[in-house]
């Protein structure tokens, strides 16, 4: 949508930033009372605008400038809050080779793998329940929640004394954790267009690189105090606390919607929730829909992309909880693993970034260079398992790019976001995907059992097997959102957002929509 003497604002038919076709209706015209239920609440935005006698039009520079101020002020919350929840998580490796595992004697049998494991059990457990209370309740203070106590909670890692108390820790800490990181890509639905959101998603979920680099120079750090107190619990103690100061700023400093942000003036309201009519998908309705999440648990593309996660997380066991103990394993000394542990942060920092710039360039190539960074992944478990010990370079390229699948997942997190419509049915299958990414966590950190240390090899071998199989389901979902394009095609039904706001139509009863791949 363009203004002034745009060319834009007079083509009934076009074409969007990704190629596909689309149909330029006017814009909501009925300023009577809007249906809450069946409408989405940006409608009511829209309605009481026109009632008020705005201008309809806007210029590209006006919008331009927009998001600009979006951008500026949403994804560095977004992002250092997503930094947090990697930094506060990431801490166990660190700390287990600086007296962790012999202190709470997690060296026994699988100990140590399942206190990785169980908190994703605590993430799958409370996944869905959040999404769907920060559908009914305002967006910004369940974060607000959540941050805090989770901050808390990692500061009570430090009073753990055995390994059943951090079984306890690791839980509610999955549990707390597991609605941030679905509210935020439900938060980049509601703000961005298709077109723009794997950058903005891409930007945020980067900062899992600098976590990574920051917690191993701090915890560097801590780990030569003498003190006391064992330099691990410095380590919690420390991350806790940020954590939960950062948990009390967020209310007043999250914006989550367009239609609750503070920050905006009437005019450009209007235009962030007008111009991403075009996502047909909605900015927010806070009635949950039945038939929705009963659509979503009866879609196959829901599905695909399930087991595609799945399967592309299983590699995460290792990248998130082992690699020290893995670099450790080639005959490094303690410090020097923890610093080779830095590589692997700005490894993932660029390539995700790398990846979600390219799936902006070429909105039709995602699954294409999602398949490619399971091939990357592929590579690196080969090196792992087959390299003799001698060769230190090779297994030390391996260890640093064996979670480079994990772009390629964040690339489709935004993918399946853009082609489901529906704000219910979006939530449940933004919760679901968060269902799958615990699924494969926990499988991860199990396949690398203690007795396969120091080379983990039938631990490489699973995540050799689950990376292809993870390309294999990536070609069958581009097959089917293709199919379901050309169906629509053939019958003459271009794409459209005449009633992106008015119906809170899914992806599927709108024959207007189309799949982005």
């Amino acid at each position: 949508m363009s203004g002034e003497a745009n060319k834009d604002i007079e083509v009934i038919y076009g074409k969007n930033d990704d190629g596909t076709r689309f149909s330029n209706e006017k814009t909501i015209r009925n300023v009577g009372s809007v249906d809450s239920f069946h409408h989405d609440e940006a409608a009511r935005i829209l309605a009481d605008y026109v009632a008020a006698g705005g201008p309809e039009e806007w210029s590209a520079l006006e919008e331009k400038n927009l998001i600009r101020k979006i951008d500026r002020r949403l994804l560095p919350v977004l992002a250092f809050t997503f930094f947090l929840t990697w930094y506060d998580k990431g801490i166990l490796s660190q700390a287990a080779i600086f007296g962790l595992r012999d202190d709470l004697k997690l060296e026994v049998g699988n100990r140590y793998s399942f206190s990785s494991a169980i908190f994703y059990i605590g993430y799958l457990i409370g996944c869905w329940p959040i999404t769907m209370l920060a559908q009914r309740f305002p967006t910004a203070r369940i974060v607000a929640i959540l941050v805090t106590i989770w901050g808390v909670c990692v500061m009570l890692t430090a009073e753990c004394h055995n390994y059943r108390a951090l079984y306890t820790q690791r839980f509610f800490l999955g549990f707390l954790e597991s609605g941030v990181s679905p509210i935020f890509i439900l938060i980049s639905g509601s703000w961005y267009k298709k077109v723009e959101q794997p950058l903005r998603i891409g930007c945020f979920a980067a900062f899992v690189g600098p976590a990574v680099i920051l917690s191993t120079l701090v915890n560097y750090g801590f780990g030569k105090i003498q003190g006391s107190i064992a330099p691990w619990k410095i380590m919690f103690l420390f991350a806790g606390g940020v954590t939960t100061l950062w948990g009390l700023l967020i209310p007043f400093i999250l914006a989550a919607d367009p239609i609750s942000a503070r920050s905006l003036t009437a005019r450009e309201r209007y235009i962030a929730v007008a111009r991403i009519r075009s996502n047909n998908a909605g900015v927010r309705n806070t009635h949950l829909k039945p038939e929705q999440v009963k659509e979503t648990l009866l879609d196959l593309k829901f599905w695909l992309c399930f087991f595609f996660t799945v399967f592309a997380l299983i590699p995460n066991g290792p990248t998130s909880s082992f690699i020290p103990i893995i670099i450790k394993g080639f005959g490094y000394g303690t410090f020097p693993s923890l610093l080779l542990n830095m590589p692997t942060g700005a490894v993932a920092f660029l390539q995700i970034l790398g990846v979600s710039y390219l799936a902006v360039k070429r909105p039709m190539w995602r699954c294409w260079i999602s398949i490619a960074c399971q091939f990357v992944g592929m590579l690196s478990a080969l090196l792992l398992w087959l390299l003799p010990m001698s060769d230190r370079g090779g297994l030390l390229y391996g260890a640093m790019t064996i979670g480079c699948g994990i772009p390629g997942y964040i690339l489709m997190l935004s993918t399946q976001l853009a082609n489901t419509a529906g704000y219910t049915k979006r939530a449940t299958s933004s919760a679901g995907i968060y269902v799958a990414y615990c699924i494969g966590n926990i499988i991860g950190p199990l396949v690398f059992r203690e007795q396969d240390a120091p080379r983990y090899k039938p631990g490489f071998i699973v995540v050799l097997v689950s990376a292809a199989i993870a390309a294999l389901l990536l070609l069958v979902y581009r097959y089917v959102c293709l199919q379901h394009n050309r169906k629509r095609d053939e019958a003459g039904i271009l794409e459209s957002f005449e009633h992106a706001y008015e119906d809170d139509l899914t992806d599927l009863k709108n024959p207007h929509f189309r799949y982005v791949v």
